[in-house]
C-alpha cells in the first residue's frame, strides 16, 4: 500500500515499523499509568484495546525512556495509522484523540478521584487534579496553546492582557467543503451539550474521547464542570447546564454562580449575556465561564461608591474600568442577591435617551447584563457590566460595539472574558502583522493605491497602515516597527472597551451611571 504523508503536528511523521508501532502503544499505556494515574487494571484493558486496534497479536514491552507523549509517541503512531489505512492524514487529530480516549481513565473513576481528593485535601486540590487530567491527556493541546501570541498592555486606567489566538487554526477550503458534505445528524446538540463526552467526532465536530467532567448542582439543577480546551486565562474553566436550553440572565443566574463560588472559592465564575451583540459566542446552550481571578477587571479599584439605606452590610461601587461595571460586595450572600436581582429588573427596562440608551425597539429588548462572581477577601464580590445591544444606521453593528475602523483587529463580540480585559485576537493578525512591519520598514514608500484593493489581504488595515506611515515613515528597524504595530493594536483594545461603555467615562457619562444608581434606590457616599 502506498503511503500517506502524514502531518500531524506541522512536521510529516517518522516512519515506523510493526515492532516499534507496538513498542510505542506499551510507551502510551505507561504514559498513562505515569501521567494519569491509569489504574492497574483499567492499564492491562487499554492495553489489549490498543492492540487490538492496531491489529498486534500481543504486546511489546515499553522502552526504559518513553519520551514526550506528543512528539515521541502520538505523532509516529497516528503516522504508522495513516501509512496503514486506519485513518486518512485530514482524519489525523481524530485518531489521535481517539487513542488517547482508550488510555484516559472513565469518567466514573475521574469523577470518584475528584470526589476523594475534595472531601480528603480540599476543592483546590481536587480542581488542579482535573486540570491535570485534561492537560496530560491531550484534551488540552498545551503545545498548540503555546504557539499564541501574548502580551500585557500597560495603562494608567487598566491593564490588558492580550492574546493573538494560533491554537484554533482557520479552515482551508478544502476543509469547509468537506464538512459541509458530511449529514448533519443533531448529535450532540451543541458543542457543549452532554452528550460530547466520549463523543468520537467528526470534520464538523471535534472528538471528545479525552473530555472529562464533574457533575454538580447549582441553584438544585444538574450542572457540569469541564476545563476549556482553549485556556485563555489561568484554569479557563466552563461550567455548563445539562439541559440544552439557551442563556438566560435572571436571578437565578446570580444564584448559580454563587453556588459555584461557595463550591470553588479558588475561582470566579461569570456569564455572558443572553442577547446577540453583546453576547458570547454560543447563546443555545446555558453556561458559564471562570478559572483563576487572573484577568485584568479584578485589579481595579472602585471610583465612586454607593450604599444601599435597606442593607448597610452591602458595598456598590462604580468600578474604576472601561466599561460601565457596578461591583457589589458584602460578607452576606443574600444582600449580594437581592440587590443584585433590584439593579436587574431595573436596568431591563432603563433608558437615559441623554446617552444613548434605550431599553426597547418595540418589543425587542435591549439592555441586559455580564454578571461574574466571585470570593474576595472574605467576601462574596459580584460584578454586573451593564450592557445594550441597540444598533442603528450609523452602527449597523452595535451602537455600544466597536465601530468599524476597528474591525479590522476585532470585529467579533465582545463577550465575558474580553470585557474583563482579556483580549483574544484572530490568528490572521500574525501574518498581517509581519507585513505591515515590513512595509514601515521597508525604506521604500508605502503602495497606497495597491492596498486600497480589496483583494489586498492587508486591504483591511488601510486606515491603520495610513496612519503609521504618517506618524513613522517608512525606515524604522523591524523592532521599533514591531513596536509601533502593538502599540497600534494595544491602543485599540481600549476603544473598543470604551465603546462598549453604555455609560461613557466622561462628565456627561458618569452623571448618567450615578442617576441610574439612584434610581435602583442606592445613595451615593
Amino acid at each position: 500500500m502506498p503511503r500517506k504523508k502524514a502531518i500531524v503536528t506541522g512536521a510529516e511523521a517518522p516512519v515506523i515499523d510493526d515492532e516499534r508501532a507496538n513498542t510505542l502503544v506499551a510507551n502510551l499505556v505507561e504514559y498513562a499509568k505515569k501521567k494519569l494515574y491509569l489504574g492497574k487494571y483499567d492499564a492491562v484493558y487499554a492495553l489489549n484495546q490498543l492492540i487490538a486496534e492496531f491489529g498486534f497479536a500481543a504486546p511489546a514491552s515499553p522502552d526504559d525512556n518513553i519520551g514526550e507523549l506528543q512528539t515521541d509517541i502520538l505523532d509516529p503512531l497516528v503516522g504508522y495509522a495513516i501509512e496503514r489505512g486506519l485513518t486518512d492524514p485530514e482524519d489525523a487529530l481524530l485518531y489521535e484523540t481517539k487513542i488517547m480516549g482508550y488510555v484516559t481513565p472513565a469518567p466514573g473513576e475521574v469523577i470518584s478521584r475528584f470526589d476523594d481528593i475534595a472531601s480528603s485535601a480540599g476543592a483546590e486540590k481536587a480542581t488542579k487534579y482535573l486540570n491535570e487530567i485534561s492537560v496530560n491527556s491531550n484534551y488540552i493541546r498545551m503545545a498548540d496553546i503555546s504557539k499564541n501570541l501574548r502580551w500585557n498592555a500597560k495603562f494608567p486606567s487598566g491593564d490588558l492582557t492580550i492574546t493573538i489566538n494560533l491554537a484554533k487554526p482557520e479552515k482551508s477550503n478544502a476543509e469547509v467543503a468537506r464538512a459541509k458534505s458530511m449529514p448533519q445528524t443533531g448529535y450532540p446538540k451543541c458543542m457543549l451539550c452532554l452528550e460530547n463526552l466520549g463523543y468520537h467526532g467528526n470534520p464538523r465536530h471535534p472528538a471528545r474521547e479525552t473530555i472529562r467532567i464533574v457533575p454538580m448542582y447549582l441553584n438544585d439543577e444538574p450542572w457540569f464542570m469541564q476545563f476549556s480546551p482553549y485556556v485563555y486565562f489561568d484554569e479557563h474553566c466552563i461550567a455548563i447546564s445539562e439541559s440544552h436550553h439557551p442563556m438566560k440572565i435572571s436571578d437565578e443566574t446570580f444564584v448559580r454562580l454563587m453556588d459555584f463560588t461557595d463550591m470553588f472559592p479558588h475561582y470566579f465564575l461569570g456569564s455572558n449575556a443572553d442577547l446577540p451583540i453583546v453576547g458570547g459566542s454560543i447563546l443555545a446552550h446555558e453556561h458559564y465561564q471562570g478559572g483563576r481571578k487572573v484577568l485584568p477587571m479584578f485589579t481595579r479599584p472602585a471610583r465612586r461608591r454607593f450604599v444601599d439605606p435597606e442593607r448597610e452590610d452591602i458595598a456598590i461601587d462604580i468600578l474604576d474600568w472601561y466599561n460601565s461595571v457596578i461591583r457589589l460586595s458584602s460578607v452576606r450572600r443574600d444582600s449580594v442577591q437581592e440587590v443584585a436581582s433590584r439593579i436587574l429588573a431595573a436596568w431591563r427596562s432603563y433608558s437615559d435617551e441623554s446617552v444613548g440608551v434605550l431599553a426597547y425597539t418595540g418589543d425587542e429588548p435591549h439592555n441586559t447584563v455580564t454578571p461574574i462572581a466571585a470570593k474576595e477577601n472574605g467576601q462574596y464580590v459580584l460584578y454586573m457590566i451593564l450592557r445594550n445591544n441597540r444598533t442603528d444606521e450609523k452602527h449597523p453593528y452595535g451602537i455600544f460595539h466597536p465601530t468599524e475602523d476597528m474591525h479590522n483587529i476585532k470585529k467579533e463580540g465582545i463577550g465575558l472574558i474580553e470585557a474583563m480585559g482579556t483580549f483574544i485576537l484572530p490568528g490572521r493578525l500574525q501574518g498581517e502583522c509581519v507585513k505591515i512591519r515590513e512595509i514601515l520598514s521597508s525604506g521604500a514608500p508605502a503602495d497606497f493605491k495597491a492596498l486600497s484593493d480589496p483583494d489586498d489581504p492587508l486591504s483591511k488595515h488601510f486606515d491603520m497602515i495610513v496612519q503609521l506611515v504618517s506618524e513613522y515613515g517608512t525606515s524604522l528597524t523591524k523592532a521599533e516597527a514591531n513596536k509601533a504595530i502593538i502599540d497600534r493594536i494595544n491602543s485599540t483594545c481600549v476603544k473598543i472597551l470604551e465603546c462598549t461603555a453604555v455609560f461613557k467615562n466622561d462628565s456627561a457619562g458618569a452623571a448618567a451611571f450615578d442617576r441610574f444608581l439612584c434610581h435602583v434606590g442606592a445613595v451615593k457616599v
